[in-house]
């Protein structure tokens, strides 16, 4: 069944694309989505050659795509954007549904889904472009506004993951000034300041393995601001 009302819910904006099968499977954050034809309805998604997710889209020939909105949680992005499904299960405790192919489709947070069966992949460089045909879609949370790109940037003070097509080198930036002797570090995934003035504790100091205490991210996905 596809409910087109869906697809109305598509912009540039933040997506979790999964796939895989009910024993395993895998998701990550993108930003890359968008439909290509009307007849039959197909969209395209650009995926990093070394996502786990890519392995399960090329194996299973099929994937998903959960809208996210406004409002999702800074977890979400730090789960599914900052974290490797090579180092943790990233839908262990996620609200999930099964598509037609048996993928799983992330709910949390999200105003539609869709459901692809994949009919055609291209390389290009460091990520490859999957073209799925749409076998469902459905609105979740009719009362919600999607997630836009240019509002997790402006207004989520968010950057782009490193395996993400939209990355950008911090070192390709420009020079910064001099830093005040007590610095400020945010982290990239949900914006939340390390103030090193209110917290007595210079940001190098904190141990290797302390993370975001908002949504978890690790030490060296925080930039200096």
């Amino acid at each position: 069944m596809i409910n087109f009302e869906a697809l109305f819910k598509i912009s540039y904006g933040l997506y979790i694309v999964s796939s895989g099968t009910k024993d395993k499977g895998n998701g990550y954050i993108a930003n890359t989505v968008f439909q290509i034809t009307a007849e039959p309805p197909q969209f395209a998604i650009s995926c990093n050659k070394n996502n786990l997710t890519t392995q399960f889209i090329q194996e299973s020939g099929a994937f998903a795509v959960s809208i996210l909105h406004k409002d999702t949680e800074p977890t979400i992005f730090g789960r599914f954007g900052f974290k490797s499904g090579k180092d943790i299960n990233k839908l262990e405790g996620m609200s999930l549904t099964y598509g037609e192919t048996g993928v799983p489709i992330v709910l949390n947070d999200c105003v539609a889904f869709m459901e692809f069966k994949l009919v055609q992949s291209v390389e290009v460089g460091t990520h490859i472009i999957f073209i799925g045909e749409l076998l469902q879609a459905d609105v979740v949370d009719n009362d919600k506004e999607p997630m836009t790109y240019a509002h997790y940037r402006q207004v989520r003070k968010g950057v782009a993951p490193k395996n993400a097509p939209t990355y950008i080198d911090k070192s390709k930036l420009a020079a910064k000034p001099p830093a005040p002797e007590h610095k400020k570090y945010k982290c990239t995934a949900c914006g939340y300041i390390y103030d090193e003035a209110k917290e007595g504790k210079k940001f190098a100091d904190l141990p290797a393995d302390w993370v975001c205490a908002i949504c978890g991210s690790e030490k060296d996905d925080f930039v200096e601001v």
